[in-house]
């Protein structure tokens, strides 16, 4: 048996006498694999019925982001209006936060635009990366706000301000809390749905705003009892929240540019593909997100007295393992080598 290799990518269908590429149209828009397959227990290799999951998966991405943006613009209008009447820094900084976050969404669309661009010769692997450079933006954001927040609350422990109309000041504080957190808690659960872990670290700057809004509730409570420094000492402890806000959003995109994959995905594609029939052993698995697309490449051992057929056979049997355990999967390479040991 000499070496085969079997592929599932976005070009054409090529056989070759030791190489077999299997491809399935996949752009970052069309590349999220029987995401639909796998929740309703079905299996298909129609090129229909993966384009249309792929869509789904990409368009609940961007109305995240839509939903998420109306959702902020209008928190932080209704704050602008308090922020009028009462004349509160406090609150004036947490609706400018509100109208950042809302405004972290623009790249984020961008980078959704961008990606649907089809694979060429000088972006093989596509344009997904796009978005996690976007994540960077979102990590700015946050950093900015942490900034933010800490200056303020110094600044109002050294030079303290009046604050007026406290009720509506802690009503729209309020607004403030529910509206980065309706934002957040569906940003993060769509963002890993989908496996954006731009859109993730999106939804933690919303929830760090939240905090912030948090703080100017707390704060008030504590002017209405006569600590005039109640809003700034608490804004201090938010600002360390906030940095540890910041440093799971840096590890987090950080970590996907660098390739990093979750290792429990390794543990199950591993396990799947070493339970595959024909499969001797797995030399070697390295698994990458793109985006929110996973690509895999596999080098398996076979017993070497099959054919170039059979060895075919296993590629795609091992590749139908991985697509098994693997919802995102989006490439797969099996490369099957005869095993002289056996």
């Amino acid at each position: 048996m000499n070496r085969v290799t079997h592929s599932h990518s976005s070009g054409g269908h090529h056989h070759g006498a030791s190489h077999h590429d299997h491809h399935h149209p996949a752009s970052l828009l069309g590349r999220v694999i029987h995401a639909a397959s796998d929740v309703f227990g079905s299996h298909s290799h129609d090129v229909a019925d993966q384009i249309d999951d792929a869509l789904e998966a990409d368009a609940r991405g961007r109305r995240a982001l839509w939903i998420s943006l109306g959702v902020l613009a209008v928190t932080a209008a209704l704050q602008g209006v308090v922020v009028a009447m009462s004349g509160s820094v406090a609150l004036l900084g947490d609706t400018l936060h509100n109208v950042a976050d809302a405004l972290t969404a623009l790249p984020l669309l961008v980078a959704f635009g961008i990606a649907r661009r089809p694979a060429g010769d000088r972006f093989s692997y596509g344009y997904g990366r796009a978005e996690d450079l976007a994540g960077l933006f979102v990590v700015t954001m946050i950093a900015l706000s942490t900034l933010i927040a800490g200056y303020e609350a110094v600044r109002r422990l050294l030079d303290p301000e009046p604050v007026t109309a406290l009720g509506a000041v802690a009503a729209a504080a309020v607004v403030g809390f529910l509206g980065n957190e309706a934002v957040a808690v569906y940003r993060i659960r769509v963002g890993r749905s989908i496996g954006s872990a731009a859109l993730v670290a999106d939804g933690l700057h919303a929830r760090s705003d939240g905090l912030t809004s948090l703080a100017v509730l707390l704060g008030v409570g504590g002017v209405a009892i006569g600590w005039a420094w109640a809003d700034a000492a608490v804004g201090l402890l938010i600002t360390i929240a906030l940095l540890g806000v910041l440093r799971s959003a840096v590890r987090q995109v950080g970590a996907r540019l660098m390739d990093a994959v979750e290792p429990q995905l390794m543990i199950a594609a591993r396990s799947a593909l070493n339970s595959t029939q024909g499969v001797r052993s797995v030399t070697s698995l390295r698994m990458r997100w793109v985006g929110h697309d996973l690509f895999a490449e596999a080098n398996l051992t076979a017993d070497d007295t099959l054919t170039m057929t059979q060895a075919h056979d296993i590629a795609h049997r091992a590749e139908d393992s991985l697509r098994a355990v693997l919802p995102r999967l989006a490439e797969a390479t099996m490369h099957v080598s005869p095993d002289r040991q056996g």
